[in-house]
């Protein structure tokens, strides 16, 4: 038996029907589009306005269109795990809600949580389970409702975040020179005055004075952030170069977490990679934690070629920080038009 490498072999992905633009935001706050467009690149986000649902829901739309689209039988699915920042429950866990909603009989099911870096980290995992060789399939889905965390009367932070997922299905395969080919995880463990959640953990759980005080809602310090985002994102592509001996030119697709489109043009320029070879739908969706990178190759798939080069980054609370290389495994286009969205 011949090395195990773990590939993607498809993609879901879902956005909540209702758009909240810039127009719309506006009205909520003091703020308008072209300071939100200057600022972040923001045009757009869906939110998740139905009463009652939660971050399980989106993760099981996405989940649901990805076992259509390959075509899997859900019985030989080994694995699922669930990314994110906004789980439906304290417990249990979000996955183990989605894998029951799924009706997947042969699987278990966890959540990882990472903030931004979640899905990178958790696709790291999962390769890793697969290259074990006891796992032949895993579904890996980033899902966030960030609305639940963002207070819609702070103007800095109100127009950042959207509600989204993706999820990728990863496989066993032994073909050679496809795949995860290395990662990069870092964690810095200087983030938590720059951005935090202050109560609703076992560090200041939820009393009247909380409440009352707001302290239920996402707080970040924007432009440290910022400056730490671009640094850490851009030296960890250009460390994951690098090692696997890759210029600009041999990249074929740069897909970061979109958080700001500021922070991605910055951090592309650092690492001297153009723009056109950037996934961006930071305009359309804005900053969906988690959901981004795979919302991101949803949204390009049909552009995705066999044997691409994609470097993979994100940023996050903590502050995590990664960047990966991945060698594409099939041809999306034919995969995307199996979709109906």
């Amino acid at each position: 038996m011949g090395k195990i490498n773990a590939v993607i072999t498809g993609i879901g992905g879902y956005v909540p029907d209702y758009v909240l633009n810039n127009e719309e935001l506006s009205r909520m706050v003091d703020t308008s589009d072209e300071w939100i467009m200057t600022r972040v690149g923001i045009k757009e986000r869906h939110i998740l306005t139905e009463e009652g649902l939660g971050t399980s829901y989106m993760a099981r739309k996405a989940a649901k269109q990805l076992i259509k689209k390959t075509g899997v039988d859900p019985d030989t699915i080994d694995a699922l795990i669930v990314t994110t920042t906004t789980p439906d429950y304290k417990f249990p866990s979000t996955a183990s809600i989605v894998l029951g909603k799924l009706g997947l009989k042969n699987a278990f099911a966890f959540d990882l949580e990472a903030a931004c870096c979640g899905f990178l980290y958790t696709l790291d995992m999962a390769a890793s389970m697969i290259q074990s060789g006891r796992y032949k399939k895993i579904i890996v889905i980033g899902a966030d409702k960030m609305s639940s965390l963002v207070d819609y009367q702070d103007r800095a932070t109100c127009v950042l975040f959207g509600d989204g997922a993706g999820a990728v299905l990863v496989e066993a395969t032994e073909e050679e020179g496809v795949g995860v080919q290395n990662s990069y995880l870092r964690t810095d463990g200087k983030g938590l005055p720059f951005l935090h959640m202050k109560a609703g953990g076992s560090v200041c759980p939820a009393s009247h004075f909380t409440v009352d005080h707001r302290l239920h809602y996402l707080y970040q310090e924007g432009r440290t952030v910022f400056r730490y985002a671009v640094t850490d994102m851009s030296d960890d592509v250009a460390t994951i170069m690098e090692r696997n001996g890759l210029s600009a030119d041999d990249v074929k697709w740069v897909v970061p977490h979109e958080a700001n489109l500021r922070i991605i043009e910055a951090v592309t320029k650092r690492v001297g990679i153009p723009m056109e070879k950037v996934m961006v739908n930071i305009q359309r969706y804005g900053n969906t934690s988690a959901a981004t990178i795979p919302l991101a190759l949803w949204d390009y798939e049909k552009e995705l070629k066999k044997g691409d080069n994609i470097v993979f980054t994100a940023f996050g609370a903590g502050f995590v920080h990664c960047a990966s290389f991945y060698k594409w495994a099939y041809d999306g286009a034919e995969a995307a038009a199996k979709e109906v969205k």
